[in-house]
C-alpha cells in the first residue's frame, strides 16, 4: 500500500480542490474501502469551483466525476454501500 494515503490511491495527480473533498468527506466513512482517482482530462465547460457528481454504480462500488476549472477527473470508489455514497455526494452538491 505504498501509494495510498487515507484510502486514496496516489498514482495520478488530483485536480484542484478534489484531494481535500476526498480526505474530508469520503475517507473517514467506514463503508468506503478505497478511492482511486483516474486521469485528468480537459473538459469543455469552465468554472472555478469544484463539482463532484455521482455517475453510476460499478461492480465494486461507484464512479464519480469531478470538475474544477476546465479539468475533469473520474474517481472510482470501492464501497459496500454505493447508494449511501450517492446520498452523501448529492447532499454535498446541495450545500454549495
Amino acid at each position: 500500500m505504498k501509494h495510498r494515503k487515507n484510502k486514496i490511491k496516489r498514482q495520478h495527480s488530483i485536480i484542484k480542490g478534489l484531494r481535500g473533498f476526498l480526505e474530508d468527506r469520503l475517507s473517514p466513512l467506514d463503508f468506503i474501502e478505497s478511492i482511486i482517482p483516474g486521469e485528468i482530462k480537459v473538459g469543455k465547460k469552465t468554472g472555478e469551483n469544484l463539482e463532484v457528481r455521482y455517475r453510476y454504480n460499478t461492480v465494486s462500488g461507484a464512479k464519480l466525476i469531478a470538475r474544477s476549472g476546465t479539468s475533469v477527473q473520474e474517481v472510482f470508489v470501492v464501497t459496500s454501500d454505493p447508494d449511501k455514497l450517492k446520498e452523501i455526494i448529492d447532499s454535498a452538491r446541495g450545500e454549495d
